[in-house]
């Protein structure tokens, strides 16, 4: 069993608040750009281990299968500083039979600036040979689950769901 969470209650929206580290900064004091990445993968990793229950481990141990990141597109908003306070949002946007695209994105803690914005589109393989393998029927009722309903990823533009992140933040902000 790779999930101990039931589907039903699985969240399709994963937050972590995080610090951002002196040792990951730049001489500006801004988080290196490469560090994102770091940030936004550990987060995601507790998120569904937290969540879900989901363990990367257990689908390479049971399933001998995982993901592999296929392509990034990241866009640097504003900087993230050294000692901030920051929240780091994880959710899957598209999925089909090999494919998962995982969509993140740093605010500062108060949820009204956006910082960065990260899409990651990941593919199913078989760890022994390497090649993209399905998704096995738990992984699909998984990523069916959790997957932001209502966007048409094969339709979006990055740089429209940057001003539509930007909207969301600006409308929780006034509620």
């Amino acid at each position: 069993m790779l999930f101990t969470a039931k589907l039903s209650d699985m969240p399709v929206e994963a937050e972590s608040r995080v610090i951002i580290r002196f040792q990951d900064c730049d001489p500006l004091m801004h988080l290196n750009n490469s560090k994102y990445f770091d940030y936004f993968f550990n987060a995601r990793e507790d998120q569904v281990s937290k969540l879900y229950g989901f363990s990367f481990e257990a689908m390479f141990r049971e399933l001998r299968t995982s993901w592999v990141v296929y392509q990034h597109q990241i866009a640097y908003v504003r900087p993230a500083r050294i000692s901030e306070w920051v929240r780091i949002t994880s959710r899957v946007i598209y999925y089909n039979e090999d494919t998962m695209v995982t969509e993140y994105f740093m605010t500062n803690d108060l949820r009204t600036e956006l910082k960065t914005v990260l899409w990651t589109t990941s593919k199913h393989i078989n760890v022994t040979t390497g090649q993209r393998v399905p998704h096995v029927q738990e992984i699909m009722d998984y990523l069916g689950a959790t997957c932001v309903p209502g966007v048409d990823f094969q339709h979006l533009h990055f740089n429209d769901r940057i001003h539509a992140i930007k909207q969301e933040l600006a409308q929780g902000a006034s509620a």
